[in-house]
């Protein structure tokens, strides 16, 4: 089964979040408690986020955080990326010739393209989408579904 961590998922929550008033400076607590996350969460995720460089660490009195770029330019593939690591389905798909069944694999081309279909899907829904949904996500899906046609 292929499952997102619970850190992945609300770091998704926090950037939507943080999206809905883009230019706005957001304090951990002010986070916490708009998402319902505990602020202990909130603190890991947004020092993570603002290390990779999606969030930006404004010091002083008026500090906290805020978006580093508009959410239609951080991707959910980004996100995933971040908190997880390179989106893969199987050993092959994450370290190529590096695997210890690759020498005897007759199906090892096989998962590239569904690898790739999967990381195109992610990379086309934006936190933008995650704040304002626009289209349902059966569209944004469709042609991951068609691989199994």
């Amino acid at each position: 089964m292929l499952r997102l961590s619970k850190l992945t998922d609300y770091a998704t929550v926090i950037l939507s979040f943080m999206a809905q008033k883009e230019a706005a400076v957001h304090t951990s607590v002010e986070v916490a408690q708009a998402t319902g996350l505990g602020e202990a969460t909130v603190r890991k995720l947004l020092k993570k986020l603002a290390q990779a460089g999606g969030v930006v660490s404004l010091r002083g009195a008026k500090g906290g955080y805020r978006l580093a770029r508009p959410a239609e330019q951080i991707t959910v593939a980004w996100v995933i990326d971040v908190l997880e690591g390179p989106v893969a389905l199987t050993e092959c798909s994450a370290h190529g010739e590096h695997c210890e069944q690759a020498q005897g694999c007759q199906i090892q081309g096989v998962w590239e393209p569904i690898n790739r279909k999967i990381q195109d899907a992610l990379e086309s829904v934006t936190v933008a989408d995650l704040a304002w949904p626009k289209a349902p996500v059966d569209e944004v899906l469709v042609p991951v579904a068609s691989l199994y046609r």
